[in-house]
């Protein structure tokens, strides 16, 4: 088997995300058990307190809470974030309020955790004068973040004094349905991330190359992605995991294909078939949304849903 081959045993995968931009009675409800009547794995949510244009000046709710809602008009549809950031989280509450969400949803929630980026939700808990955390301070909160967390959701009671986050007795009884926790799907491109993912990931999420994005080929970000595969296989190698015991998610709209596999359940297809090659065991298509870079045929994205995985076999 080679260090990008899927193991038999993992099913291929299609999920959906779907952001919290609309009132709850005003549709949203009825897009959360949508998810589930057409099949998709898992639907995620963006945990952000705001977004980019054109959503940051319009209705944007919170993940927690709309999972929660999501957990209770749905019964086998798995949900999460993609991703949770320690941008305006601190493990010690995201711990009590993930080990409630579980509970809840009886054990279908995923975490999708990251670093953070620049701009949007980054600063807003920050005083007017204090600059943007670096790229090496949010890997260093990050770095920090993921283990605390880890054990915030597997200890009844936690205590640690660290550099960023501190707990003193936090208890979390009875801890999470899943066991030994619910599954972290770290994403993550750098070599400090990847190694996060390879010692503390169920699963890893990656939205390919953000430079390809605007002047880069589909050819180009195939490479680049392949290039991220063999490094979290090494980072698993240095720890003595198997990379197969990962699930490989790819969260698309962010590569040079941009809207194209949406085109028609064919385009999709091909699309996918050339990331599942790569070891890629689940593929995330954002529901549409009318007049955004998200817009899609409905009809086609709906296709897709019930179509794509019987034609990939």
């Amino acid at each position: 088997m080679t260090d990008t081959a899927r193991t038999p045993q993992t099913p291929f995968r299609l999920s959906t995300v779907i952001l919290p931009s609309r009132r709850w009675h005003e549709g949203a409800r009825e897009t959360w058990r949508q998810a589930e009547t057409l099949g998709f794995h898992t639907a995620y949510t963006y945990d952000h307190l705001s977004w980019r244009v054109p959503f940051r000046d319009g209705p944007w709710f919170g993940a927690v809470p709309t999972l929660t809602a999501a957990a209770g008009v749905t019964e086998r549809l798995r949900l999460g974030t993609l991703v949770t950031s320690p941008n305006f989280r601190h493990p010690v509450t995201l711990a009590k309020e993930l080990i409630s969400l579980d509970d809840i949803s009886g054990g279908r929630i995923t975490l999708g955790i990251g670093a953070g980026g620049t701009g949007f939700d980054a600063s807003a808990l920050s005083r007017s004068d204090q600059e943007a955390w670096t790229p090496r301070e949010r890997a260093d909160r990050f770095a920090e973040f993921v283990p605390l967390l880890d054990r915030l959701l597997t200890e009844d009671t936690v205590s640690h004094d660290g550099t960023f986050y501190s707990a003193s007795g936090a208890q979390n009884i009875p801890g999470c349905v899943q066991r030994p926790r619910l599954p972290f799907a770290v994403a993550a491109t750098g070599p400090r991330g990847l190694r996060l993912a390879a010692r503390h990931g169920q699963a890893w999420v990656t939205t390919g190359d953000p430079k390809l994005y605007e002047t880069g080929t589909p050819e180009e970000s195939i490479q680049a992605i392949r290039g991220q595969v063999e490094r979290l296989t090494a980072a698993c190698e240095d720890i003595g995991r198997d990379v197969a015991e990962l699930d490989k998610v790819l969260l698309t709209g962010f590569t040079p294909d941009r809207g194209r596999p949406l085109e028609s359940v064919d385009a999709f297809v091909d699309f996918a078939g050339h990331h599942r090659e790569l070891g890629f065991t689940e593929i995330v298509l954002h529901w549409p949304i009318p007049d955004t870079v998200f817009a899609a045929d409905q009809k086609v994205f709906e296709a897709i849903a019930t179509q794509a995985l019987a034609q990939l076999g």
